[in-house]
C-alpha cells in the first residue's frame, strides 16, 4: 500500500495539521507520499521531506495552485490519486473544499473527519455532534479521507529524509480565480494549535467584557475563542468560533468562560486534556465534560483568577 497525504502548508511551512495526518497515514500502514502543491512552494517541500515516516514529497509548483483552489487542486489529486490506495488531508476548510471534488472525480466515496484507523479499511467517525462514534468500512479500491487532527498526535517534524520529486502536471480547471483575502493577525497563538485556549459564550454579555479574557490569555500565553452564540451575537469574529461548524479543537487546557455548552460546542471541544468551566448556573451542560467546575460570577472570577496567573 501507498498512501498519498496533501499538506496543508502557507507554501513557506508545513501547517501542524498535516503532522496529525502523516499520523494517521502511519497507523494505515505503507509507504507514505506528501503532495505538496503551491506556487513558490519549495519551503514548504522542504519541510515536509523532513517529516519523520515519509519516504517522498511530490511538489507541484505552479501559479494554479497557489491558492489551493479547490477545483484546480481537485483534478490534480485525482489524477496523482489513481496510483495510491488512500489519499488524506486534514479535515480542515481547505480539505473539506477539494478533497470532495477528487473523491467525485475518482468515483469513489469519502469517508469524512475520521478519528480512529482499525484497519486500512475500517475507521472511527464521530457522528451527532460527537455523542456516537461510527465506524465504517470501505470496498472502494481508493480509499479517499479526511483526518481530524484533534484525533492523532502529531508525527515528528524532523528526523525524516525523503526526496522531493517535482509533479509536471498543470491542472488549471479556469473554473475559479482567487479575488482576495483578508487574514486575522494576532499575537496570540493560532486557535486551532494551542495549547491553551479560553473561551467565552454569551454570558460575556457584549464583545468588550472579552478584553478581560484578552488579558488572561495573554498572561497564560494563550489562544482566545468563542461558542457560537457570542458569535451569532456579534460579540466577536466567526474566526473565533469553536465548535461543530467552527474550529475543533484539543488543547492542554480549556478554559470555558459563560459558556452553557450546548451539544455542538462540546463536539468541538471535549477532547481537550483539562476543561475548566466557570459558569453561573450549576446546571449547564458544560459541566459534565469540565474536569474542574467554578459556580459563580464571571466577571468576579475571571479578575481574580488573573491575579493569580
Amino acid at each position: 500500500m501507498t498512501i498519498l497525504v496533501i499538506a496543508e502548508h502557507d507554501n513557506a511551512s508545513i501547517k501542524g495539521a498535516t503532522l496529525n495526518t502523516v499520523t494517521a497515514a502511519q497507523a494505515i500502514g505503507g509507504d507514505i507520499h506528501v503532495l505538496v502543491a503551491g506556487s513558490g512552494a519549495q519551503g514548504a517541500a522542504d519541510a515536509a521531506a523532513k517529516i519523520a515516516g515519509v519516504s517522498k514529497v511530490l511538489l507541484a509548483d505552479n501559479a494554479a495552485y497557489g491558492h489551493q483552489l479547490a477545483e484546480n487542486l481537485g483534478l490534480l489529486i485525482a489524477e496523482l490519486g489513481k496510483g495510491y490506495s488512500h489519499i488524506l488531508a486534514p479535515a480542515t476548510t481547505n480539505g473539506k473544499n477539494y478533497l470532495p471534488r477528487a473523491a467525485a472525480l475518482l468515483d469513489v466515496a469519502q469517508i469524512s473527519e475520521i478519528s480512529k484507523v482499525v484497519s486500512a479499511d475500517t475507521f472511527e467517525r464521530p457522528i451527532y455532534a460527537g455523542n456516537a462514534i461510527a465506524t465504517v468500512q470501505s470496498s472502494d479500491s481508493i480509499k479517499v479521507i479526511t483526518v481530524r487532527p484533534t484525533g492523532f498526535d502529531a508525527a515528528a517534524a524532523t528526523g525524516g529524509s525523503a526526496a522531493v520529486e517535482a509533479v509536471a502536471s498543470v491542472q488549471d480547471a479556469g473554473k475559479s480565480s482567487f479575488v482576495g483575502e483578508e487574514l486575522a493577525k494576532s499575537d496570540r497563538p493560532e486557535l486551532a494549535g494551542a495549547k491553551i485556549v479560553v473561551s467565552g459564550g454569551r454570558g460575556m454579555g457584549n464583545g468588550d467584557n472579552f478584553k478581560i479574557l484578552y488579558t488572561l490569555a495573554d498572561k497564560l500565553g494563550a489562544a482566545v475563542g468563542a461558542s457560537r452564540a457570542a458569535v451569532d451575537a456579534g460579540f466577536v469574529p466567526n474566526d473565533m468560533q469553536v465548535g461543530q461548524t467552527g474550529k475543533i479543537v484539543a488543547p492542554q487546557l480549556y478554559i470555558a468562560v459563560g459558556i452553557s455548552g450546548a451539544i455542538q460546542h462540546l463536539a468541538g471541544m471535549k477532547d481537550s486534556k483539562v476543561i475548566v468551566a466557570i459558569n453561573k448556573d450549576e446546571e449547564a451542560p458544560i459541566f459534565s465534560v469540565a474536569d474542574y467546575g467554578i459556580v459563580g460570577d464571571l466577571f468576579d472570577l475571571v479578575p481574580q483568577l488573573e491575579k493569580l496567573v
